[in-house]
């Protein structure tokens, strides 16, 4: 079997973030609609808690998985993930405030849209060449 190129690897990589993406992205939104609709709690908390629970998720899988960065020290990752997960979160939840609050659409379709917009245009490319460099 033939060596991985560089372009097979970087394909294998994207595939991979996208599989974490959506695992991810499942254990936020099911955190998420949880504390809404079960714990009654205000959605913007339940979102930035789903959203924490979500990152979790995701750099242990990108770390491990994904990107198979896991002989480099974790410290570093994790320091420059919160940063870029930081950012993610902020972004996300004034996101979904945004949409909710000034275009009145329910937080289920806000938090659909913006992850989606998330995920297309900032997520991989932080975690890419910043987080797993």
């Amino acid at each position: 079997m033939a060596e991985p190129t560089e372009k097979t690897a970087a394909k294998s990589s994207l595939l991979r973030s996208q599989a974490v993406a959506i695992t991810a992205t499942t254990t936020d939104f099911l955190v998420t609609i949880g504390l809404k609709e079960l714990a009654k709690l205000w959605y913007v908390y339940s979102n930035a808690t789903g959203a924490l629970c979500g990152a979790t998720v995701s750099f242990l899988l990108l770390r491990n998985w994904a990107f198979q960065r896991n002989t480099t020290k974790w410290h570093g990752q994790a320091l420059r993930y919160v940063i870029a997960s930081g950012l993610s979160l902020l972004l996300n939840t004034g996101g979904v405030w945004l949409l909710t609050e000034l275009l009145d659409i329910q937080y289920i379709v806000s938090k659909t849209l913006v992850a989606v917009l998330m995920g297309l245009t900032v997520n991989y490319w932080m975690f890419k060449h910043f987080v797993f460099k």
